[in-house]
């Protein structure tokens, strides 16, 4: 049977956003409520995932050991709270290179779909930015903007009715688990 799939967005859902980018593992802090987010969708059955934009690489601005140590403190903090990340994958390519992983551009999310092997109709995409919700709307998914991060900004970005909208990670997830996802 096929995973019940969540994509979470990174900086600005699961994480405080920074306008200097996050650099580093003490750089890196959770947003209110978005551990307990997190492990609500795991605790709810949901297969939960992490798809992000990182062009702080391609801009020299930290290495992946520096990505890495940011994304061990994340799933240390998740498993802390009792939830679980079960895969991230990013796009490390500065936003000149236009690459085909790239949000607003699908490729995150269509590794996603090949990893579990599985079609993304209807599968529920939480991200902050129109970026986000524009790659969701490409391949059929659910897309749900959170006011968190650049949400308020990317709100008025986007057609009326593109997306759901919460008000936080927290929010979302209740919203799912409360639909059954």
């Amino acid at each position: 049977m096929p995973p019940r799939l969540v994509i979470l967005d990174r900086d600005g859902v699961i994480n405080v956003e920074s306008d200097a980018f996050v650099k580093s593992a003490d750089e890196w802090k959770p947003l209110e409520g978005s551990l307990q987010a997190i492990r609500l969708l795991t605790d709810s059955g949901f297969t939960v995932a992490v798809a992000s934009n990182q062009s702080g690489l391609g801009r020299g601005l930290f290495d992946f050991a520096a990505l890495d140590a940011m994304h061990s403190k994340m799933h240390r903090l998740v498993e802390a709270a009792g939830g679980k990340i079960d895969r991230v994958v990013i796009c490390p390519h500065h936003p000149d290179d236009d690459c085909d992983c790239r949000k607003p551009k699908a490729g995150l999310l269509l590794q996603l779909a090949d990893h579990y092997g599985i079609s993304l109709a209807g599968v529920p995409v939480i991200g902050d930015s129109a970026r986000d919700i524009e790659a969701a709307i490409a391949v059929g998914a659910r897309p749900v903007l959170v006011l968190s991060g650049n949400g308020r900004k990317a709100l008025k970005q986007l057609q009326e009715g593109a997306c759901e909208v919460a008000p936080d990670l927290l929010a979302a997830a209740r919203l799912l688990v409360e639909d059954k996802g």
